[in-house]
């Protein structure tokens, strides 16, 4: 279902006519993308387990250092054009009443934000998905997740037909079982674009996404397999950011932010030529 795209100001940045940079995909002339996905859990700050239980409460409640911790990320966001968030918090007790995806999207400058809202306990947490823009997209979709209640995904393309660009954000189930069906969801939703890109806390690691799940038939890379989980000591890889092979990869890596409990992971890639207005532009550096 087609929802609604919120901009924190409604300027057609990626109109041609406005800027001469983008392209009538609403993609940047050169092709290329700078994409981050980050689970900030409601901007806590988490060193160590037992942290978990000590600062359980900040869950609940507001705390004075969230708002330095979400000035951090800002900062880190700004120097993205896509960015993927997941377990903000959509305007609650615990967050003094802001809208955590909001409030980012003016820290970075981004003119365009959607809060997906995926778990409404009213005035006590407003559990949220998130997407910051410096595009404007074609279409936007939000699609709550199969399994219990509280899990989500938003779908964004970027032109139209054959060559459009689908960018799937996403906060998957933490069994295997339901996310299986979560993942067979997604599948369906991209299977018609050969242009994809998968996004979020997918909770599981990429050989279980990319051999042993409904996308093993669609050639996707995994360009980042470092760990990103616990932030303090990471051990497990479990943000991850897909590409389907037509794209060119560039510069990738987990950033050394340990502001939340997941540390946030970055990939550049470079569009096919026919979303480029200028071929002879540069490629980024394979890394």
């Amino acid at each position: 279902m087609l929802r609604r795209w919120t901009s924190e100001r409604r300027v057609a940045v990626c109109d041609p006519r406005v800027n001469p940079a983008c392209t009538h995909h609403g993609l940047p002339a050169d092709g290329t993308l700078r994409l981050l996905s980050f689970n900030i859990q409601v901007g806590n700050s988490t060193l160590g387990y037992h942290h978990y239980l000590t600062r359980g409460w900040q869950h609940l409640l507001p705390h004075r250092g969230r708002g330095a911790n979400l000035q951090r990320i800002g900062q880190i966001l700004a120097d993205y054009d896509l960015v993927a968030l997941q377990e903000a918090d959509g305007g609650s007790l615990r967050s003094s009443y802001v809208n955590q995806v909001e409030q980012l999207a003016r820290l970075g400058a981004f003119p365009y934000w959607y809060q997906q809202l995926n778990r409404n306990l009213g005035k006590f947490a407003q559990h949220s998905n998130g997407v910051l823009s410096r595009l404007q997209p074609t279409a936007l979709e939000d699609h709550p997740l199969p399994g219990p209640p509280g899990r989500g995904a938003i779908l964004m393309r970027f032109g139209e037909g054959s060559d459009a660009l689908v960018v799937v954000m996403m906060h998957l189930a933490l069994g295997a079982k339901t996310r299986a069906l979560q993942l067979g969801y997604i599948r369906e939703l991209i299977g018609g674009y050969r242009h994809q890109v998968l996004m979020g806390d997918m909770n599981t690691h990429a050989n279980d996404l990319l051999e042993r799940s409904a996308l093993r038939d669609l050639g996707l890379l995994a360009p980042q397999i470092q760990p990103t989980f616990p932030s303090w000591r990471p051990q497990r890889c479990l943000d991850h950011i897909l590409i389907s092979p037509e794209l060119t990869l560039g510069n990738v890596g987990v950033l050394p932010l340990p502001v939340s409990d997941h540390l946030p992971v970055a990939v550049e890639i470079r569009l096919p030529d026919s979303h480029r207005t200028d071929p002879n532009l540069p490629v980024p550096a394979q890394s």
